[in-house]
């Protein structure tokens, strides 16, 4: 199932305050420290990058997985295509739709920058790398990759709240396949499992997290009863059909 992006090696201090809660942690970084400098220039860069980013009314990034492109659109209007790395096969990317939540400037294993997303289930973004040739193939632990100069250009236009949609070719969430969910696991299949048992009256929760943990599985199991299916803590095509869910070619 889905994984956590992770860098292989560990990285600098400042640059783990940022993959964990973003922009507020650098600053308490520099303050801890009591390097002004550093935290004035850091404010000033981050200033100009929002004052140079180009103002456009509904700005929005598209990333097909299948083709290992990133498309920047203004509504249905193309600015911008990209060429980029996704997860591999046992640490696939987040399919789903997103927004970017914080971005920085980073560097070591993530490239010059790095634009973080809301999955729930684990920390994911759109950032740099210093492995070029991995751009074009599934080589990441389920981040998007972009080449440095390419995901620079990328942040000029980004801004937090930017919507982020990640698909891997026309099946949506399920766009790896219909693999058979179980309770612990993670990952875009698991979020619209819940999506669906929530719109249909089942798991009461209001904040989905993609995560099959307790609830889910007893909604899982009052809806098999009232579906006529045998109660099975695993997900797979009879529960699967139930919902609603078939992949057609």
């Amino acid at each position: 199932m889905f994984r956590k992006c992770k860098p292989i090696l560990f990285l600098i201090i400042v640059t783990a305050a940022i993959f964990a809660i973003g922009h507020f942690q650098v600053i308490g970084y520099f303050l801890n420290r009591g390097d002004v400098r550093g935290l004035n220039e850091y404010i000033e860069w981050e200033n100009q990058m929002i004052l140079d980013n180009p103002d456009y009314d509904d700005l929005k990034i598209l990333v097909d997985i299948s083709v290992k492109k990133l498309y920047l659109l203004n509504g249905k209007e193309l600015i911008k295509e990209y060429t980029i790395a996704s997860g591999k096969l046992d640490s696939p990317s987040p399919l789903g739709s997103w927004k970017i939540t914080n971005k920085a400037r980073w560097g070591s294993a993530f490239g010059t920058r790095w634009m973080g997303l809301n999955v729930p289930w684990g920390s994911y973004g759109i950032h740099g790398t210093n492995k070029p040739d991995s751009i074009g193939y599934d080589a990441s632990a389920g981040c998007i990759r972009m080449h440095n100069k390419d995901v620079e250009d990328l942040y000029q236009y980004v801004k937090h709240g930017t919507p982020v949609a990640i698909i891997n070719g026309e099946f949506g969430p399920f766009g790896y396949g219909l693999d058979t969910i179980r309770p612990g696991d993670f990952g875009s299949d698991v979020y619209e499992v819940q999506r669906r048992l929530q719109v249909l009256g089942y798991y009461q929760i209001d904040y989905l997290d993609g995560k099959y943990g307790p609830h889910m599985e007893n909604a899982l199991y009052q809806f098999q009863k009232d579906n006529g299916l045998p109660k099975n803590p695993n997900i797979s095509y009879e529960t699967y059909k139930a919902l609603g869910v078939v992949l057609m070619e």
